[in-house]
């Protein structure tokens, strides 16, 4: 626009002889205006570019760093959240409609704003595991924030206000708040001396045992113990609110205890009889959904490749009204990747086009990374695993680190699945162009997921995996150096035209060396008069 404006100066100057004059104030304004066009210098015009090419670059450069951050355009969100309704892009022909949409809308995303953490359903034993990694490695698998989540859940849990009745709880409510794991095992063999206390077994097996065949010990004394309790405040549970509360703790203990005895036989070798446990556990208490104990029974039935259990445990629990989880979404993609991974070829595939089984396989995938797109890098083994937290955030790097943890091996042994993963999963991010503003079968990504990941997980020596990161589009790099370089070449030869004259002289003497060195050649192969004539032509 500038340089037509230099261009155009000329013809400017003829409009000012020949324009008619209608009136004095309108030829007076046009004369001021050739005038002031007439006496601006070479020199106007290129501070004139230089200034408006830097602040196109300092523009560019603020996208690019917004766009690094949030992963959408800054110009955009601006345009299309605030001045598309001040210029009437809202479609008022539903108002109903639309107000109803934008209603369930706000209360979607007000209902994700705040990232809820899970327990970990699979989360492995402090003694058995946990420690023995710091042992071999030196290194901390657990964050502290992650640990004092467990200690919330212990509280919550395993006591209840009736405690002080029962010395021995009275002193396990203790022992959960303490922050010392060696005080919390010292309280515990104090319980044990009063009465035989399930929770004090339970803290032993989670924490004190080295072997898991120890914490199987441990836990079937702690059966025993709160098979009792619960048959007696069985009895008692209607005479009052205090003797409901206390059923619902004994309830909660021995759901845990049977549940992490199924995981000891699964740890174990004996995955039919923790099926076996997780079946009749799910059957006895059919509520107490909190636990996700279907998903350690997807796991378990996995290992035994019995893929007809597996649909019918995804067919109850992948269901609209219950909230998903990683392993669900993926387990569902594996099913369907098994019915053709082994005879899938991306080259034969886009020959010939998918067919309904392989669409409908790739439609799973595609689902599965919408919900949590940080599995398929541990999956296809480009990122590496680290232990699994106690607690998991949904849709984020803790539950893709859990899931691959012990998922993995099952898609290594269905032929073909990591390959038909690895053709397909990045088309996702192709159907959400925008997963933090709207999402295709869920709803938008959570944007706290990468502060929670980063509490839950030991960042000293793993790298959060963060989502939304798009690669950055070459154009704005490329346009934004040029006009930082444009600028600068502007803001220089306004400063120091004489030294800019001789670099530039230098520069296109340097660039068109080989050229005429070429020509030199040529004029002294070739006769003089065939040159001659072809210089005429």
């Amino acid at each position: 626009m500038i340089f037509l404006v230099y261009i155009l100066r000329v013809p400017f100057r003829y409009s000012d002889n020949l324009t008619t004059a209608p009136g004095p104030a309108m030829f007076g304004t046009e004369s001021s205006l050739s005038m002031f066009l007439n006496t601006l210098t070479p020199k106007f015009y290129v501070a004139l570019t230089g200034t408006s090419s830097l602040i196109s670059g300092l523009i560019l450069i603020f996208e690019w760093w917004y766009f690094r951050k949030y992963g959408t355009s800054f110009i955009e969100q601006v345009s299309v959240s605030h001045l598309r309704p001040l210029l009437g892009g809202v479609d008022n022909s539903s108002p109903t409609n639309s107000n109803t949409s934008n209603g369930d809308a706000d209360s979607n995303r007000q209902s994700v704003s705040e990232c809820k953490v899970w327990r970990n359903p699979l989360n492995l034993f402090r003694g058995a595991e946990y420690n023995r990694y710091t042992w071999v490695t030196g290194r901390e698998p657990l964050t502290y924030y992650d640990m004092n989540l467990s200690a919330q859940d212990h509280q919550t849990f395993f006591t209840c206000d009736s405690d002080h009745l029962r010395p021995a709880d009275a002193i396990m409510q203790k022992a959960w708040r303490e922050r010392n794991p060696q005080a919390r095992i010292s309280a515990a063999h104090e319980a044990l001396e009063l009465e035989d206390c399930a929770t004090a077994y339970i803290l032993l097996a989670e924490e004190e045992a080295t072997t898991i065949v120890e914490a199987e010990k441990l836990f079937k004394q702690a059966v025993k113990a709160g098979e009792g309790c619960y048959r007696r405040s069985q009895q008692l549970q209607h005479h009052g609110a205090q003797y409901e509360a206390q059923h619902r703790r004994d309830t909660n203990v021995l759901v845990y205890i049977k549940r992490r005895l199924a995981m000891c036989s699964r740890k174990l070798g004996r995955t039919r009889e923790a099926v076996k446990m997780m079946r009749d556990l799910m059957k006895e208490f059919p509520l107490l959904s909190m636990f996700n104990i279907h998903e350690n029974l997807l796991e378990s039935l996995l290992e035994l490749q019995n893929y007809a259990d597996v649909q019918a445990v995804l067919a109850k629990y992948d269901d609209i009204s219950l909230p998903k989880s990683a392993t669900i979404c993926y387990t569902a993609a594996l099913l369907k990747a098994r019915a053709v991974s082994d005879k899938f070829s991306p080259e034969a595939a886009s020959r010939r086009g998918l067919s309904t089984a392989e669409m409908n396989a790739v439609e799973a995938i595609h689902r599965a990374v919408e919900f949590n797109p940080h599995v398929p890098k541990y999956l296809l083994e480009m990122k590496s695993l680290i232990l699994p937290p106690e607690h998991i955030l949904k849709r984020g790097d803790s539950e893709a680190i859990a899931y691959a943890f012990f998922h993995l091996q099952h898609w290594k042994r269905v032929e073909g699945a990591l390959n038909l993963l690895h053709c397909t999963w990045e088309g996702t991010f192709r159907m959400i162009p925008y997963p933090l503003e709207k999402g295709h079968l869920f709803y938008p990504y959570p944007i706290c997921t990468e502060t929670a990941d980063r509490e839950l997980l030991p960042t000293v020596f793993h790298e959060v995996s963060v989502y939304p990161k798009k690669e950055l589009p070459f154009f704005i790099l490329f346009t934004a150096g040029l006009c930082s370089f444009t600028a600068m070449l502007a803001l220089l030869t306004h400063q120091f035209p004489e030294l800019m004259g001789v670099f530039a002289k230098a520069f296109l003497s340097t660039l068109f060396a080989p050229l005429n060195f070429i020509m030199e050649k040529v004029e002294s192969i070739l006769p003089s008069s065939l040159w001659h004539q072809l210089t005429r032509i």
